[in-house]
């Protein structure tokens, strides 16, 4: 049990810190101020990486289930931020941003889903090729 929660914490240090570099990375970007893209994107690879990581560890032996604990739970739950969109959201609405809200709610989940999709759909790919 020990080894499950080092693992988890190891892989949320890590996708913490990626989460961190996105952020850092697209900070000096054009317009990046006015709509929070780095949140954007670190959800949608967040995604894109849950659907391939579940499917590989499912439909294959690539991935133990030790190995999906850290990089899902952990990994993806500190790239990942559900918590960060919503205060974004909220702060947009706030500053009379609604429109910029919307697109935010809008372009976070549906994005976010289509990299799952698409994370699934080279999982399987990967997966009969093992």
């Amino acid at each position: 049990m020990l080894t499950e929660f080092l693992a988890v914490g190891i892989g949320g240090f890590v996708g913490s810190c990626f989460r961190y570099a996105i952020s850092r990375g697209m900070s000096g970007l054009p317009a990046i101020s006015e709509f929070p893209y780095a949140t954007l994107v670190s959800n949608v690879i967040a995604g894109f990486l849950i659907g391939l990581i579940t499917v590989l560890s499912e439909d294959s032996d690539v991935i133990t289930a030790r190995q999906k604990l850290m990089l899902t739970t952990g990994m993806l739950g500190g790239l990942s931020t559900f918590s960060t969109f919503s205060m974004e959201t909220i702060r947009m609405i706030q500053h009379g941003h609604e429109i910029n809200a919307l697109g935010n709610i809008i372009l976070n989940i549906s994005l976010s889903l289509f990299g799952v999709i698409l994370g699934m759909a080279l999982g399987r790919y990967i997966a009969k090729g093992i």
